[in-house]
């Protein structure tokens, strides 16, 4: 057993985000991930360029980046779902796998039988995952999903962003796909889940995971807080709606994050910022007092904070145990000394490209750990290994259904 999942198959019939980097976790995770991708095209985030993956001269090769983010680990079949013969081809490997995730539009596999009802007539142990924008039933049921209609719909436009009255003012999408990397997170969950089910029960079952159920359940607190008020949350920039000083904090040479939690650690800032009266000021002493005079607090503290660079503020701030950090570009993040001793950026041998960076997994598995030894893969590279190892077939059927198209 080289890994936590060594001994699970997953057939991934997915493309895009959400439901890709969940069977990516999942093959991180020792899991055999069989990716279907339509001949000649693959997944729509080949496409999504530029900028495109260079091969070893500097070119530019057919993949976008895109596509890397979410598909290493994977083997790719190329398959026409659409004939019967390679509707024939995806039952005989869910008849051989554990795990079935699909994002295809609510109903759409049903007209090939390889819907979840009729996959578990032939594998009642089949764990089979449909993302959807708006789920399995309901009267947006039929509607595809993208994930910045979620942001919006979903509420999080509302909450994200400056107030209106401020410059620049107004909803704003997130700066990553949060709604789609944040169901990937639940359907790994799910998978998961139902797997340990299996293991009591001996059978699988179906997991009906929706990007807007999603995006609203990560409303968290703001969405709880609604419901039980009935007020409407409003947008706070860089700041926190409820506690004081906990936002963005300009310096001499841009922004630093703040966030101060409690008292004790507004009282520390204070001390550093060489100002200890402000700590024991009425308006200020408490949370409630600072959100209620935040007009007035923040302007004295960045009278202060202007005279120094946010690196300066940052060493200084750390050692009383205030929690704060630089505002970074994507450049200082992976600069960062930390960051470097943790691992985030990998690097996998592409067959093409020769080696190239990926985003390390965040779980840390102290028995299994992860390892990055399959890149993501070349369009069918594993079509041949797939139809004849897998399933047996002879050279010849093999290249009967090349010269189809079916593969």
């Amino acid at each position: 057993m080289t890994g936590a999942l060594s001994h699970i198959r997953v057939l991934d019939l997915s493309r895009v985000l959400a439901a890709p980097l969940a069977s990516q976790n999942l093959a991180d995770f020792g899991a055999e991930v069989i990716k279907v991708e339509r001949p000649g095209i693959g997944d729509d985030t080949r496409g999504w360029g530029p900028p495109y993956l260079k091969d070893r001269d500097g070119r530019d090769t057919t993949d976008a980046l895109y596509y890397l983010c979410a598909n290493r680990g994977k083997k790719s079949l190329t398959l026409d779902i659409a004939t019967p013969t390679g509707q024939d081809i995806v039952r005989r490997l869910a008849a051989r796998s554990d795990i079935v995730l699909e994002n295809y539009k609510t109903g759409a596999l049903k007209r090939y039988g390889l819907d979840y009802a009729s996959l578990r007539a032939i594998n009642p142990r089949l764990i089979y995952c449909s993302v959807t924008g708006f789920g399995q039933t309901g009267p947006y049921a039929a509607r595809p999903g993208y994930d910045p209609v979620m942001q919006a719909m979903g509420g999080l436009m509302s909450i994200t962003g400056e107030p209106d009255e401020a410059p620049g003012g107004g909803p704003l999408r997130a700066g990553v796909a949060v709604t789609d990397l944040m169901t990937a997170a639940y359907a790994t969950i799910a998978v998961l889940a139902a797997l340990a089910h299996r293991d009591v029960s001996g059978v699988g079952q179906h997991i009906d995971l929706a990007l807007l159920e999603v995006q609203i359940f990560n409303l968290a607190n703001v969405g709880i807080n609604y419901l039980h008020t009935g007020k409407l949350p409003g947008r706070h920039g860089n700041a926190h709606p409820t506690v004081e000083p906990s936002r963005a904090i300009r310096c001499k040479d841009g922004l630093m994050m703040v966030a101060c939690g409690n008292d004790g650690q507004f009282e520390r800032l204070c001390e550093v910022l060489e100002r200890p009266e402000l700590a024991r000021d009425p308006r200020f002493a408490k949370n409630p007092g600072r959100a209620a005079n935040k007009d007035v607090l923040i302007p004295l503290i960045e009278d202060i904070t202007r005279r120094r660079t946010a690196a300066e503020w940052v060493a200084r701030l750390e050692p009383a145990g205030v929690p704060c950090g630089p505002v970074n570009d994507v450049a200082q993040v992976f600069a960062d000394p930390h960051v470097r001793a943790r691992g985030v950026r990998v690097e996998v041998e592409h067959p093409v490209a020769g080696p190239i960076p990926l985003l390390a997994n965040p779980v840390r598995l102290s028995e299994t750990p992860i390892t990055y030894d399959r890149p993501p893969p070349l369009l069918g590279a594993h079509t041949q290994e797939i139809l004849g190892g897998l399933l047996g077939m002879d050279a010849a059927e093999i290249e009967r259904l090349a010269r189809e198209r079916i593969i």
